[in-house]
């Protein structure tokens, strides 16, 4: 039985995965794309190609912000199949956004429907790991979130490549989509605790029942951390173009999973036996250094040394963070802490884009990622006050 209790790589915890992979691959696709799209059909500004972009990520904020309170009520299961139906639905409906006001609402839905259906799977997947190893399984589950981030921007950029029509796009997602959909149904997905809800006013609307305050200092790290990056991840394709490197960017986010890949079974193993603390520091030093290559680079081999410093130093804080996320919470409180850390960090990532649009006319592309370099240092003074310096006192969940 206690070796039972202690396996990983279950039926369930593959096929969540899997969802999460194909939800998040669609996401990526689409997030190195749609701008481009935004402005060779719509004649959109860089500003608001920005925000076609991102809106994406608010609708995320939005669909988390009351998924971990709808998953005390509902259960993960209920929950999980309305996330899948709408995000489907959306996905499905780029055919006829024939205008920019539609095109905007229609990546707001879906980003709704990607923030229900993405929280549920990760409290899905908190609840059947066994405690005392879910540092290392929630960083392996973060590798389906980790080889989207690669695999979909590649063959959103390839697409590009072999096809001028963007619908070819929409409907490779709009099958993904599906499938992923189908997916849930062979899926035993376990509820939340009856007592998810135990200290929440079921009546109110306290913030205690759609935010989880252990979960908070960690997330608001996270938010930091999501704007810095956020450049890369929406404005990939123009930087580039403009440095005539775009070979090199659809190898960027392969060589930046590459990299996570080979070094997360550490750090969840890390993790798991000496703590957060000796992971994240250096990598977010790892990740600054990173974001500098990157806002410097003229030649692929940078390009490409750049996206490997990245991808150790980000990919590793996120899913590190995201573990101190429910280490610090009680198990009946699991569906509000995800949904808490996603909140944050979703809109780091959100407003990132929009807000950098602004500045790429007057700074261009490689100043404002040389800015985030200080974002980063900053992030590293918030993340030893908020937690770093007090990190054993505060975890509970283990």
């Amino acid at each position: 039985m206690e070796v039972s209790r202690q396996k990983l790589w279950t039926k369930d915890f593959l096929i969540v995965s899997l969802i999460n992979f194909t939800i998040t691959l669609i996401f990526y696709l689409l997030m190195v794309t749609i701008a481009g799209y935004a402005v060779e059909n719509f004649n959109a500004s860089t500003s608001t190609a920005g925000l076609v972009s991102s809106i994406f990520i608010i609708g995320t904020l939005f669909g988390r912000l009351g998924t971990g309170r709808i998953i005390g009520d509902w259960g993960s299961k209920k929950t999980l199949f309305c996330g899948l139906l709408l995000f489907m639905l959306a996905t499905m409906s780029y055919f006829i956004a024939l205008n920019l006001p539609l095109l905007i609402l229609n990546r707001l839905i879906q980003g709704i429907g990607l923030g229900i259906a993405s929280t549920a799977t990760g409290t899905i997947i908190a609840q059947i790991l066994p405690p005392a190893r879910r540092g290392e399984g929630i960083g392996y589950y973060s590798l389906s979130a980790i080889l989207a981030t690669a695999v979909g921007p590649f063959i959103g950029i390839l697409l590009t490549q072999l096809f001028e029509d963007y619908r070819m796009i929409f409907a490779v997602d709009s099958v993904l989509a599906i499938i992923c959909f189908m997916m849930y149904f062979i899926v035993k997905v376990p509820d939340a605790p009856k007592n998810a809800n135990k200290g929440a006013d079921k009546a109110g609307l306290k913030l205690s029942n759609f935010i989880e305050m252990r979960a908070l200092p960690i997330a608001f790290v996270a938010l930091v951390i999501g704007f810095a990056y956020s450049g890369v991840m929406s404005f990939m394709t123009f930087y580039a173009k403009e440095l005539n490197l775009v070979t090199a960017g659809s190898y960027f986010f392969i060589v930046y999973a590459l990299v996570i890949l080979a070094s997360r079974p550490f750090t969840g193993k890390l993790l798991d036996a000496r703590g957060a603390n000796i992971i994240i520091y250096p990598c977010l030093v790892l990740f600054a250094i990173g974001m500098y290559a990157f806002s410097a680079a003229t030649s692929t081999v940078v390009f490409l040394i750049a996206g490997a410093l990245i991808g150790i130093g980000y990919g590793n804080f996120n899913s590190v963070a995201q573990a101190i996320a429910i280490k610090v919470t009680p198990n009946e409180r699991l569906g509000l802490a995800t949904s808490t850390y996603f909140i944050l960090y979703d809109l780091g990532l959100g407003i990132g884009p929009y807000l950098l649009g602004f500045f790429v006319p007057t700074m261009g592309y490689s100043a404002i990622f040389l800015a985030m370099v200080a974002v980063i240092f900053l992030s590293i003074i918030l993340y030893y006050f908020l937690y770093g310096k007090n990190e054993k006192m505060k975890q509970i969940n283990i």
